[in-house]
């Protein structure tokens, strides 16, 4: 457990004795099934991951293995980087359309009935 004023790792990253960079497990800390499968749906997408895919190593625990492993050369930290940044890009669409919704919704409460 960190002490206070110590800096706790979000992100550690896994790589097997001579496994090349498209091959490798991030250990996701303080994180569960909401990110790790909504950040594997998102990656799955990309067409140079061959496999991606999450383990919760056990339920007391509040971690994630994160496995990704992609094609032609390109490196698993570029994968998990771009597909981090698509998943924040989809949550901020999601959050921006119900806030203007909610507005709208309210704004409709306020005018007179006829």
């Amino acid at each position: 457990m960190a002490e206070e004023g110590e800096n706790k790792r979000i992100l550690e990253m896994v790589q097997a004795d001579g496994a090349d960079e498209g091959s490798v497990t991030f250990v996701m800390h303080d994180e569960d099934h909401t990110l790790g499968n909504s950040l594997r749906y998102i990656i799955m997408k990309d067409e140079s991951v061959e496999f991606c895919g999450y383990t919760i190593t056990h339920p007391s625990e509040n971690k994630i293995n994160f496995r990704i492993q992609t094609r032609d050369g390109t490196p698993a930290v570029e994968s998990l980087r771009k597909g981090l940044t698509q998943l924040r890009d989809v949550c901020q669409h999601v959050l921006t359309t119900f806030e203007a919704k909610v507005k709208e919704f309210k704004e409709n409460q306020e005018q007179p009935m006829e």
